[in-house]
């Protein structure tokens, strides 16, 4: 457990717990928590999930926009907005087959510690982004299956207190998916 690794875990949390409750100042500190795991997952070679906080640090950069277009003009609360059945079979077939093609090329041209585990979940995790980036309750569902792996791989690296935060993400998901299922039909 180092500095950077306390440091991520609690600037995430604190994103996340933001995320659920719809505000949008959950956006900077989301990109403040990428770029601190940007570094730990380069110095873990978890390469994958470096380059998913890349990923995701242009996917916070719509999500802020998205979010901002999306608010009711009355309140400003967010307003979630329901995943059509076409468009989640659709994230979810391009989750997978992004998570073939990383898998594939971190298996044979880098020195990743996990690669079809860590390029799977990163791909589903980008699916997910996307998915609240949209505004979309069911983005949670995704987060929460994702989360639950992403838990067992952290402590086979050696990363308990990260371990530890995304099992605390799997409540806070939870939580989120509750409070964006009520104000929605999704």
């Amino acid at each position: 457990m180092s500095a950077l690794e306390i440091a991520a875990v609690v600037v995430t949390f604190l994103a996340i717990w933001l995320t659920a409750k719809r505000l949008m100042l959950c956006w900077p500190i989301n990109l403040l928590a990428c770029a601190l795991y940007f570094k730990l997952f380069l110095d873990v070679r978890l390469y994958a999930d470096m380059v998913l906080q890349a990923l995701f640090g242009i996917g916070i950069l719509y999500g802020w926009i998205a979010w901002a277009m999306g608010r009711r003009d009355e309140d400003g609360e967010v307003v979630v907005a329901p995943l059509p059945r076409g468009q989640a079979v659709a994230g979810l077939v391009v989750g997978a087959i992004g998570g073939l093609a990383i898998g594939w090329f971190t298996s044979r041209y880098t020195n990743a510690a996990l690669p079809w585990m860590d390029s799977t979940l990163s791909s589903f995790s980008l699916v997910a982004q996307f998915w609240t980036a949209r505004r979309h309750a069911a983005s949670w569902r995704l987060w929460i299956a994702v989360d639950l792996i992403y838990v067992g791989m952290f402590v086979f690296k050696g990363l308990i207190l990260t371990a530890g935060l995304y099992a605390a993400m799997i409540v806070l998901a939870v939580i989120g998916y509750r409070r964006w299922r009520r104000v929605t039909s999704a």
